[in-house]
């Protein structure tokens, strides 16, 4: 069966793709497959999926196919902003806001990408601080987070990441949720915006910082606690997509406007890719370890993966 998005294109879903891509065996006979001049894949991605390629899916890839994968992590507009000003020149590009991707890169650098997780959105404390504590006795967030220092707490930055942006829209739902009037700006005005999406978690780590407002798997990537946002506020839930499209953020350098969305991550390989059958075998990888990546602290829900536009024949191995 198939599902259509706004772009009135065909969405996959796992059954239906999983027959395009091959099976399981097929996956694993990537190494015959791939040529004897591909020895490395190059990746530009999210910053929240930094540890989950560098741990997991690069070594698993490469254990499968002697094939090596270099990485670059950054926030995933920034991702965006340097494909298109070809300042960065990846095999595969991987975004944490499916939607982005394709209104960015579809018609000049990709027309198909493979939705292969989702995330939820919520709070990676520390327990030792007096925030984590608080938190832990079960008192509220929003009022525990109303109460902290100036820069205690940190989201991405909302002009570079969706991970920023989706904050920002929390604070905006959890607002009407809780009816807290003037909540999300009292939070603008106190919270850190962290430009370097995979440094997040590093200042919470330390202690120097007490929470951040971060993805499922970066807590889990750090071994801290994660404190999930109910589904009203979280992303993660698809049968609330009309719900959460109702908070909206716009970016002050490129005026690009999101709208709330259930977190999706999708991948794709650059048209001008150095090497493209690789990235394709990385891409169809992605898509056939859905246990590699619920260990890295993903969610693969039986709906993904989930393809838009047409993979090309060359990702059945």
């Amino acid at each position: 069966m198939e599902e259509t998005t706004g772009h009135g294109q065909s969405v996959m879903d796992r059954r239906s793709l999983l027959a395009a891509t091959g099976s399981l065996a097929g996956i694993a006979s990537f190494a015959g497959c791939l040529g004897d001049e591909a020895t490395s894949v190059t990746v530009l991605a999210a910053g929240s999926l930094a540890q989950t390629f560098e741990e997991y899916v690069g070594p698993a890839f490469r254990d499968e196919t002697g094939i090596d994968v270099y990485g670059e992590y950054y926030g995933t507009n920034a991702v965006m902003r340097m494909v298109e000003e070809r300042t960065k020149h990846p095999d595969v590009i991987v975004s944490a806001d499916a939607t982005l991707l394709r209104d960015r890169l579809y018609g000049e650098f990709t027309d198909w990408d493979v939705e292969f997780a989702s995330n939820s959105l919520g709070i990676g404390y520390n327990e030792e601080t007096a925030f984590g504590r608080r938190l832990d006795d079960g008192e509220p967030w929003y009022e525990v987070a109303r109460q902290t220092d100036d820069g205690d707490l940190a989201i991405g930055d909302p002009d570079l990441d969706p991970l920023g942006y989706r904050a920002v829209q929390a604070f905006e739902l959890a607002e009407r949720e809780h009816d807290l009037d003037g909540f999300q700006e009292e939070m603008l005005s106190r919270v850190y915006r962290e430009p370097e999406e995979p440094q997040m978690m590093a200042g919470v780590e330390s202690g120097s910082r007490a929470a951040a407002f971060v993805y499922r798997n970066m807590a889990v990537d750090h071994g801290l606690p994660f404190f999930e946002f109910p589904d009203a506020y979280n992303f993660a839930e698809p049968d609330l997509a009309d719900h959460y499209a109702t908070a909206e953020f716009t970016t002050e350098e490129e005026s690009y406007t999101a709208t709330g969305r259930p977190i999706l991550y999708n991948a794709t390989v650059n048209d001008d890719a150095d090497a493209p059958d690789a990235g394709l075998d990385l891409v169809a990888f992605l898509t056939e370890n859905p246990d590699l990546l619920d260990a890295a602290g993903l969610t693969v829900t039986d709906s993904l993966p989930r393809s838009m536009g047409t993979v090309p024949g060359a990702i059945d191995v």
